[in-house]
């Protein structure tokens, strides 16, 4: 449900915490799962892997990437049986005999496996007899005739049939898993088989050219079912095929919901990775640069689910950032901003080393949650399984992880660097033996997230006996034991499988349906059929694809937890071809038969027209004007900064300026650029008119705007505030400038009146401070460059009348001086009637609330809990109680760097290593409730250098918080801010001078949000919210804040906003949202968005 208000959040959080959490003792969930030892079982498969002096981790990369594990009825007596793969051994094939007893067949079925070195395993009835026959993937560093995959025909006595050439599936890439599916929906099952590269890392260079090159022995592969034999479409079909597609992982899913299979590609390293859209005709679009504002970096496994029970299906994918700040310290380097540019610009993508939650739009698109869900990080991760362990109703996520031998070592890999391998290897001979010891060898517990039903999870894997250490990597669920619940299979390395039972049903925690789809003729296990179960006002949806996680494929049958409802209403089937069939009051805690041949070709109706409140009209601007950020890397001149605040503009405003009673607008820039004006036409458009001090003064960046009559001539001039953080402080091109109207829209740059204020400017608002009749200036300073966190001076400019402006900073705002960043504030009359009250925000600061006593502006009040990292403000009477309440808006909840008061986030600046130069030192909180400094070692040292004595190794550094970082004497001297809200709120002013504060909801939260205007834009006589936001300018290991493409907020009266997905109400603008205005045209209401580096966006407001 996207649609969430706080009052459904809270009955969903509390009654998730009286299912599963709340008192541990008493928690259905303790234990949740039984670890069963071979000697219950009889499974004693350990996936062995020893290294030796022909094939190691030095000249065979996947060395430790592990095996998988399928699970699915091979003899059709009902009971699921289990397959491993392994990579230097012989596979093994477990023949469920019940009750928790297992028989290993594998010699007598034959499927022990001919070639080296076994990755991936699908069950799939390739000849669609009704018995699931087993594919094998094989790799290794071995000649391409031993890495052929292997194709096991169910013979249905107990024994199989290698016979993969045959069908044209012996396929000799680097394997890693294979995918069935009807892609051409003619009925018969199709492959894509997923490759690795073969050639080092270190071979390619940042070339996108490299894409469209087709590999032999590497490469993606496609092939189509053309009766029985498997021809290789990959070309034609649009599917990539090039030596740098590093395949770990593979989700097939209908995304789009129309009707047709798509799949998405995990790729490790430097590759994107790929989502497939089938277009209907037999060939593919790739579109994850489209379609996902970012992705992993190395990509792992992968997934797909709905996680908030919407209907749109989702992609969970993993990679290798771990939680802990040991681990994170010790073993991780990312890439700097300039190669992380050189890889963007080659078309690889937003890639960063995080898992990575895409929710699905709905549209087409995604949005990246994982930070906010609470899964971003669980270490070297591999495969990645979502199922619902305790049969509430809401898909759950399992990840293996663990790697045999920590390869990233930062202390490791800076002794033995590759030049020095082959300088030794050179002089006194190598010993790879000698090598492999000196590397650590880290056995990791998995995760297991329990859905909080709020878009947010929990790990609770120790807590429901998940968490043994290991190095895990295929996994696979199935009710192995047919009572309703779905338990758990691991496929280890150097360790026994671990096989889980789920406790889920012996406990009567919920209620389940399961289902198995009995399909046409060539497709027996209806594979890609679609079903959705609704309950009690409730939806879930899952599509029947058997691979899934890691190299692993899961039973092909479905499992719907249905927590406590005892019948289901009714439940929607949609098979591959379309045909639909649908059940009503089906009731609980049973096994069903679907029957395809039941199934009616429903005509399916066409999709309503949607009728959206807003709309783009990009054409009423002639030409559409751009913003153009100029080149600055903050993070070459401060390396420990937590963002750029280089790029932060532009702003807009809108206002009549020629006089003829139709409002304009003028749009800032970027140092280099140029500051635009667009004037109204009759008809409703907008005309561009040239300035020329505007070209003149395009050094300038103007990060402010202010319409007032300076001059009292009775039209509006513009006050400009000058900003970038480029230059150094007090530099001419901070200047403060005033530009005189001349009445039909041209104006002049002033000087006779106006003060010289230089600062590197944030924002400006007018207002009469002193009551009189004069409109006074604020300007609020944003930073002093070259010192993030170091205390700059606003200002306060008293308008002397005549066109006089003072600045009386020093004397009647002294409070003004060293207040902080500041990043927005208003002028805001808080009681009807009264003096108007300054609010201020910014970076490490309160919301300060200022008012005009005794000749002085000072700061009589804050907001309760309101330090934070605040973009913007807006005020409306959102309630409709007479009282101007406020929009703050805040980095949000989607970020790897968490703050809240019981955690605050800690920014440190002083003069640490005593060289004249003052530094910022960023602390927060991580998940074991210790703080620590953000920075790894290698900017540390680069910025304070005095500090790689005290840290000479990674494993000195990592693990230590903040308080053994610094010492007393250098807290002490510090200048310290902290942040313990990081949520947009609003604060109702519920009686005059009185807040209370509440959170946006919960898409607002998933980034950072910047602008907010306030509009009715559905008649209803309340005031909806518009917002935007968004911010790119991070360090790669901090990712980017991009998961907002514009939020559109109904007010549903009582304090209650709801927020309206983009396909509804039509407001979608995307990139870095910096100011939105609304503006009144000829043609209605409209709604202004400024967007850093990109054209301004114009959306009607129907009315």
């Amino acid at each position: 449900m996207k649609c969430i208000n706080h009052t459904l959040v809270l009955c969903l959080a509390l009654s998730c915490l009286v299912a599963c959490s709340g008192s541990r003792e008493n928690d259905p969930c303790k234990d949740l799962f039984t670890l069963l030892p071979a000697s219950e079982t009889g499974i004693g498969f350990i996936n062995t892997v020893k290294d030796s002096a022909s094939v190691n981790i030095l000249n065979f990369r996947n060395f430790y990437n592990g095996a998988g594990v399928a699970i699915g009825d091979v003899n059709n007596d009902g009971k699921p049986d289990l397959f491993f793969t392994a990579n230097q051994q012989h596979n093994a094939l477990y023949l469920n005999k019940g009750n928790w007893q297992f028989e290993d067949i594998t010699e007598s079925a034959g499927v022990r496996g001919i070639n080296k070195w076994h990755t991936g395993v699908t069950m799939i009835d390739i000849n669609a007899d009704g018995w699931l026959d087993i594919y094998v993937c094989n790799s290794g560093d071995v000649a391409g005739n031993f890495r052929r995959n292997e194709l096991y025909l169910n013979l249905k006595d107990g024994r199989f049939k290698e016979c993969a050439a045959a069908y044209g599936l012996d396929d000799d890439g680097i394997g890693t898993q294979a995918a069935f599916f009807d892609f051409d929906l003619d009925g018969d099952l199709d492959c894509f088989i997923l490759n690795n590269s073969f050639r080092p890392i270190e071979s390619f260079g940042y070339d996108k050219r490299i894409r469209h090159i087709r590999s032999r022995s590497g490469g993606h592969r496609l092939l189509r079912n053309d009766e029985g034999h498997f021809t290789d479409v990959s070309e034609a079909a649009g599917i990539y095929g090039s030596e740098i597609a590093f395949g770990l992982g593979v989700s097939l899913a209908d995304f789009n919901n129309d009707g047709w299979p798509d799949f998405y590609v995990s790729n490790d390293f430097f590759e994107r990775d790929y989502l497939y859209i089938n277009q209907r005709n037999g060939t593919f679009k790739e579109s994850i640069i489209e379609s996902t504002g970012h992705t992993s970096l190395a990509s792992m496994g992968s997934d797909v689910m709905d996680i908030n029970n919407d209907g749109n299906l989702d992609i969970f994918t993993t990679d290798m950032l771990p939680e802990g700040d040991f681990r994170l310290k010790t073993t991780s380097r990312f890439d700097d901003y300039d190669v992380y540019n050189a890889k963007l610009h080659n078309d690889f993508h937003h890639q960063f080393q995080a898992n990575c939650l895409q929710l699905n739009n709905g549209d087409g698109t995604f949005k990246e949650i994982a930070a906010y869900a609470g899964v971003e990080a669980t270490d070297w991760s591999w495969g990645a399984l979502s199922f619902d362990f305790n049969n509430d109703g809401w898909k759950d996520i399992f990840v293996c992880n663990g790697i045999s031998k920590d390869l990233t070592d930062q202390d490791f890999l800076d002794f033995y660097s590759a030049a020095d391998i082959r300088m030794h290897a050179m002089t006194n001979g190598f010993s790879y033996t000698d090598f492999l010891q000196k590397l650590k060898s880290t056995p990791i517990p998995n995760y297991a997230f329990l859905n909080r039903k709020t878009m947010k999870f929990s790990n609770e894997a120790a807590h429901m006996g998940l968490a043994t250490p290991s190095f895990s990597n295929g996994a696979a669920y199935g009710d192995l034991d047919g009572d309703g619940d779905l338990d758990l299979v691991v496929n280890n390395v150097n360790m026994p499988a671990f096989i889980y039972r789920n406790e889920t049903s012996e406990r009567h925690m919920g209620n389940y349906l399961g289902i198995t789809l009995e399909g046409d003729t060539l497709n027996r296990f209806g594979i890609g059929a679609r079903v959705q179960v609704y309950t009690g006002g409730q939806q879930q949806v899952m599509e029947n694809f058997a691979c899934r996680g890691f190299q692993s494929s899961v039973e092909p049958k479905l499992l719907f937890g249905l927590d406590s409802a005892t019948v289901v209403d009714s439940l929607v089937v949609r098979w591959p071809d379309q045909r639909r069939q649908t059940l009503y009051h089906v009731k609980a805690n049973q096994h069903i038969v679907l029957k395809q041949e039941l199934a009616s070709a429903q005509q399916l109706s066409p999709e309503p027209a949607v009728s959206t409140p807003l709309v783009q009209a990009n054409e009423r601007l002639h030409p559409v004007p751009i913003h153009h950020e100029n080149n600055f890397n903050d993070f070459n001149r401060e390396r420990l900064i937590p963002k750029m605040l280089s790029a932060e503009g532009p702003p807009l405003a809108t206002v009549d300026l020629n006089g003829d009673g139709l409002e304009d607008f003028f749009l800032g820039n970027a140092a280099g650029d140029t500051a635009k004006i667009y004037l109204q036409t009759p008809d409703g458009r907008f005309r561009p008119e040239t300035i020329p001090a505007f070209i003149q003064d395009r050094n300038f960046e103007t990060t402010g705007v202010a319409s007032i009559d300076a001059d009292n001539d009775g039209d509006l001039d513009l006050v400009l505030v000058s900003g970038g953080n480029q230059w150094p402080d007090g530099h001419l091109n901070q200047q403060v400038r005033l530009y005189l109207n001349n009445g039909k829209g041209g104006f002049e740059k002033a000087f006779a009146g106006w003060p010289a204020v230089s600062l590197n400017g944030s924002c400006i608002t007018a207002g009469d401070v002193d009551g009189d009749g004069l409109t006074d200036l604020f300007i609020g300073a944003r930073s002093i460059p070259g010192i993030y966190g170091a205390r700059p001076t606003s200002r306060l400019l008293k308008n002397r009348g005549n066109g006089q402006f003072a600045d009386v900073t020093a004397t009647q705002a002294p409070q003004l001086q060293q207040m902080g960043m500041v990043t927005s504030a208003l002028w805001v009359s808080l009681v009807p009637g009264k003096a108007p009250v300054l609010v201020v925000a910014g970076d490490w600061m309160p919301i300060s609330l200022f008012r005009y006593e005794g000749g002085r502006l000072q700061r009589y009040d804050s907001l309760p809990t309101s330090s934070g990292w605040w973009n913007g403000l807006a005020v409306a009477d959102l309630d409709g109680n007479g009282l101007p309440d406020l929009i703050a808006l805040n980095q949000g909840q989607n970020s790897k760097i968490r703050a809240d008061n019981k955690h605050p986030a800690r920014l440190f600046v002083g003069d640490f290593d005593k060289n004249g130069q003052e530094e910022c030192l960023p602390a927060y909180y991580k998940s074991d409730n210790r703080s620590y400094p953000y920075p790894l070692r290698g900017d540390l040292v680069m910025q304070l250098p005095s500090f790689k004595k005290k840290f000479l190794y990674y494993a000195d550094y990592a693990g230590k918080t903040i308080e053994e970082v610094l010492t007393p004497e250098q807290r002490k001297n510090a200048l310290t801010f902290t942040v313990d809200e990081t949520r947009s709120m609003i604060w109702y002013q519920v009686s005059p001078g009185h807040f209370e504060a509440q959170p946006l909801p919960a898409e607002v939260q998933f980034s950072a949000m910047y602008r907010a205007v306030v509009k009715d834009i559905n008649n209803d006589g309340k005031p909806d919210i518009l917002l935007g936001g968004n911010c790119y300018g991070l360090k790669p290991e901090t990712g980017r804040y991009d998961a907002s493409e514009g939020v559109v907020l109904m007010n549903a009266g009582n304090r209650r906003f709801s927020y309206l997905p983009a396909v509804q109400s039509g407001f979608k603008p995307t990139g870095e949202i910096r100011d939105l205005k609304v503006i009144s045209t000829k043609k209605g209401a409209a709604v202004l968005v400024a967007r850093n580096n990109e054209a301004l966006q114009f959306y009607e407001i129907r009315p």
